[in-house]
């Protein structure tokens, strides 16, 4: 890994993800929308469908960077490391996700705990958020945001995420929401010809 840099900021001490305080649901009407966004926890029925989300929507979004995959793309959206994960739904059809994930050892984290000022123990992920692009604008990716970042502060956790700087709607969101850089740097999977990842915490 080379070229990172660090911003240490200020944020408060918190404990453990329990499961019990994650969010099943969260229903939030769109004004001027006719279908209500639903988020509910991911199912093992649900990862085909998000494999063909994830696959359609890429060449829209460039997300994943490294496409395609050098391994089966469920892997990708169900990770070893989640804690716990959630859909979208628009009129019943299956339209996003989102995942909590640990902060596990790795240049990384180091960036995220420098930059928060807080163990990684204290710091939880929103990782594999991704929209179906027919659905993009339609409050689908704030609404999974939104589930993932009640969960980690239910938890007392510190939301971090990364996100790159080629997805300028990704990065508009975060900020408008609260979301700040501490840091910035060139994980293994970036393609050579990106910008530098930005790396963000959600201050209390």
């Amino acid at each position: 890994m080379v070229g990172w840099s660090v911003t240490p900021g200020m944020l408060r001490p918190a404990g453990p993800l329990s499961r019990a305080a994650l969010p099943p649901t969260y229903s939030g009407a769109m004004t001027g929308v006719v279908d209500e966004v639903l988020v509910r926890e991911r199912t093992g029925a649900d990862i085909a469908g998000l494999a063909a989300v994830l696959a359609a929507q890429q060449p829209h979004s460039g997300y994943p960077q490294n496409w395609p995959l050098p391994y089966p793309v469920e892997r990708f959206i169900a990770r070893a490391d989640e804690d716990a994960a959630w859909v979208a739904e628009l009129g019943g059809r299956v339209v996003g996700h989102v995942a909590v994930s640990r902060v596990e050892p790795g240049l990384e984290a180091d960036l995220w705990t420098v930059g928060a000022n807080r163990p990684r123990e204290e710091l939880a992920a929103v990782s594999v958020l991704f929209v179906d692009h027919t659905a993009v604008g339609r409050g689908v990716g704030k609404a999974l945001l939104a589930t993932a970042v009640d969960a980690i502060r239910a938890s007392g956790r510190l939301p971090v995420l990364d996100v790159v700087q080629e997805t300028p709607s990704a990065v508009e969101l975060y900020r408008r929401t609260g979301w700040q850089v501490v840091g910035e740097g060139r994980p293994w999977w970036l393609p050579d010809d990106h910008l530098p990842v930005l790396f963000m915490v959600l201050p209390d």
